[in-house]
């Protein structure tokens, strides 16, 4: 077992590391990949996108049972135990008001690798309403329930206008236990780009974002603050649709000014819930009406 200084949740599969031989046996691609790091352990290099790819792959096949996650290599490939901590914060986020057998999930941004509703269905039974900008990756989502046999526990719906979040998703029958959300960090393609030029210089190398990622999925005018005020005022004009609305906030600078928006709306709960893996710190904010 290698052993990480990583703290996820208490109820993450992660908080002892990597079994690499598990892993293998679950995904014999992920062998190939398999390096011994500076610190003499077994792990891989995650400034390949392709290693990073296979082992989220094998994670989900050792420990979700997803027998098939295939997407293009264009699209944001998620790190499985930073994605799965959203959804136990969230179960506990809803474990005094909800039964089991009544959370449905809506998960804006569901992406061609429909991490988030494999993840609440595998651990939690949950059902799921995806949405998504993009065609292409609602095709890759879609194969993926389909592959798995989902479908009855998740599905999708295209959002027509890039400009809107939910108006266009939620209609009059929707009851939403929580609505969930990773949003876009960056304003424009240039910052993302900038970004991961930085990310690639700190591993020491000229390798593309190591987790891809296409436009949609990693900026939108105005960054991560204008589409979180964006999503705020538009859970106002919903406000019966969803028991709880989250996102996740990675500049922790956006959570004040979020919060005195949510009073002004009418909001009568904000949380701010805070998420630590290794040295990277974010936050999931909740709100309700």
């Amino acid at each position: 077992m290698n052993s990480t200084n990583k703290t996820f949740h208490k109820n993450s599969k992660h908080n002892n590391g990597y079994n690499f031989p598990e892993l293998v046996k679950a995904n014999p691609a992920l062998k190939e990949f398999i390096i011994d790091n500076s610190h003499g352990n077994r792990s891989i290099d995650f400034s390949d996108p392709k290693g990073v790819k296979e082992l989220n792959k094998a994670l989900l096949l050792a420990h979700y049972k997803i027998t098939s996650w295939n997407f293009p290599d264009k699209n944001l490939c998620p790190p499985i135990p930073g994605r799965v901590d959203y959804i136990h914060y969230l179960s506990d986020l809803l474990s005094e008001s909800e039964s089991k057998e009544d959370i449905k999930i809506l998960d804006i941004g569901v992406g061609a690798s429909c991490i988030y509703p494999l993840l609440g269905v595998s651990e939690y039974d949950w059902s799921f309403v995806g949405t998504d900008i993009d065609l292409e990756s609602l095709d890759s989502a879609q194969d993926i329930v389909d592959d798995n046999k989902f479908e009855s526990k998740i599905e999708l719906r295209h959002q027509k206008d890039e400009m809107l979040i939910l108006k266009g998703i939620i209609n009059e029958k929707d009851s939403f236990s929580a609505t969930m959300c990773n949003p876009p960090f960056y304003k424009s393609a240039e910052e993302a780009q900038g970004a991961n030029s930085r990310k690639s210089r700190n591993l020491g190398n000229n390798a593309v974002r190591n987790f891809a990622g296409n436009n949609n999925e990693l900026w939108y005018i105005g960054g991560e603050k204008a589409f979180l005020h964006n999503y705020l005022y538009e859970s106002s004009l919903f406000p019966k649709s969803s028991k709880w609305f989250t996102s996740l906030v990675s500049k922790k600078e956006n959570v004040k000014s979020l919060e005195k928006s949510s009073k002004k709306l009418g909001a009568k709960e904000f949380k701010v819930i805070p998420m630590s893996q290794g040295n990277k710190v974010t936050r999931i904010v909740a709100w309700r009406f």
